[in-house]
């Protein structure tokens, strides 16, 4: 290495290690501002209309409904109920829901608008938007695999690992989920339940007794926390615990510490400035809360800024966290009424793409040839909130980098075999450390220091090889 080059490596390294008192200091303040701007976003609740005496009759009846398959089984459980003769008119509404899922599950972004389409046709179902929203963040999440900084920070073969696992997780999800929801819909349209149906769409005999009682009370928190249960466990199997995914992506050090990213938070982006309903009826302009990345954002003249809630999940592979983030994750969404406001007025307004661009703009670009490149990037993040449009960081949008994916064979058991599912069917907590503006902007900032380091270190080796003569 010749000595222009040691030097330029050195003050390169140097650069970055100044920063990271800036960093540390962020990390401080954002913990104040996490907490100010909270306060105001849950001041006014939402009644999630949980009624523990429906939770604890199903509790009861699944109870019941394990001791009696024991016995007829012979404690074989998982296998699959017998198939029930269909009518002519069941027999078309199973075919009708079978080719409506596969078609709109063609990728991330049909399945989400699915489900959005699906709540705003049927706002009862609370579950469904829950699932519009943490599949924009999947959406993201895959997008950020490709974008400007991580794509060159992840191997590429571990990139296509930790996507193949994502889409799997969102793929089944939705064929496992959106056909209940469908059904539904149809058994709204003929005014009769259409439950005994679930069987044929392979759904656990777990959500049975829960989509009855739906049908007789409406009971959305009640539904919306067994679709959670039930959702987990069918990925736990399937994904989670899939001998590929543990290897190759589970048990591998860049997705140990994932927690230094941003992937492992799920993000709500509210819109600046929405409409809230008070409680005479009358419409309100609810302002960004106070410290927030948007309130900053408006002092300065820049439109189209977003702030958001969320909350950070630690623990990806632990079945039992998962399930409590997702009833958190409700409670957060539906137990807060500017919340709900906010999110609702994001998702009417904001089509789903992939890109981070959807909800901060000022800070990402899907235009490639715009973006920042540069190996200081961490730098630039630290000189100002937002960032000058030729200097904003790559977010591609999900068709740009990814490939609609064939669906494997799926594994086909009912993972309702034990009553360890039932301790989690209780009510949701409603969160109270919420607004993630800043928490977010913060996991941005470490990211990109992130990939300056790996810059930094991939100079310096490539500097130190031999020359050829």
């Amino acid at each position: 290495m010749s000595e222009k080059e040691e030097g330029h490596t050195f003050r390169g390294f140097i650069r970055l290690a100044k920063t990271l008192p800036q960093t540390a200091a962020e990390a401080v303040k954002g913990k104040y501002v996490c907490w100010k701007a909270s306060q105001d976003l849950i001041k006014e609740r939402r009644p999630l209309g949980w009624r523990e005496s429906a939770a604890h009759s199903i509790r009861d009846q699944l109870k019941r409904l394990l001791a009696d398959r024991n016995r007829m089984h012979g404690g074989a459980f998982g296998k699959e109920e017998g198939p029930v003769p269909l009518s002519p008119e069941d027999r078309e509404i199973v075919r009708t829901i079978r080719e409506a899922a596969l078609e709109a599950s063609l990728s991330n972004i049909t399945r989400t608008k699915a489900y959005y389409d699906c709540y705003r046709d049927n706002p009862e179902l609370h579950w469904s938007f829950l699932a519009h929203m943490v599949s924009r963040n999947a959406g993201w999440n895959m997008t950020d695999l490709k974008g400007g900084l991580f794509s060159d920070v992840a191997p590429a073969q571990l990139q296509e690992d930790i996507y193949q696992m994502l889409e799997r997780s969102n793929a089944l999800i939705f064929l496992d989920a959106y056909p209940q929801l469908l059904l539904y819909v149809h058994s709204r349209k003929l005014g009769r339940s259409l439950f005994y149906l679930l069987p044929e769409f392979r759904v656990s005999v777990f959500m049975r007794p829960i989509w009855e009682r739906f049908w007789i009370e409406r009971d959305s928190a009640l539904l919306a926390v067994g679709l959670i249960i039930n959702e987990q466990n069918y990925i736990e199997g399937r994904v989670v615990q899939n001998s590929y995914f543990q290897k190759r992506v589970l048990n591998h050090p860049f997705f140990a510490m994932n927690s230094f990213f941003q992937m492992n938070q799920v993000v709500f982006p509210l819109l600046g400035e929405f409409q809230a309903g008070t409680e005479d009826g009358n419409v309100a302009a609810v302002p960004p809360p106070a410290g927030s990345c948007t309130e900053e954002a408006a002092k300065g003249g820049e439109a189209g800024c977003r702030g958001m809630v969320g909350l950070v999940l630690e623990h990806f592979a632990d079945l039992d966290e998962r399930i409590e983030f997702g009833k958190a994750l409700y409670a957060m969404l539906f137990g807060y009424k500017d919340v709900l406001a906010g999110v609702e007025a994001f998702a009417a307004r904001t089509e789903h793409l992939g890109s981070r661009q959807e909800y901060w703009p000022r800070l990402f670009t899907n235009d490639k040839k715009t973006a920042l490149n540069s190996p200081e990037e961490s730098a630039e993040l630290l000189k100002r909130e937002w960032l000058p449009p030729d200097k904003r960081l790559y977010s591609p949008t999900l068709n740009e980098v990814w490939q609609d994916m064939p669906y494997e064979p799926i594994t086909r058991y009912d993972w309702f075999k034990t009553k360890d599912a039932l301790d989690h069917l209780n009510r949701p907590k409603r969160p109270v450390l919420i607004e993630m503006s800043h928490a977010h902007r913060f996991a941005v900032q470490k990211a990109a220091l992130t990939h300056d380091a790996n810059r930094a270190v991939h100079a310096a080796v490539s500097d130190a090889a031999p020359r050829q003569p």
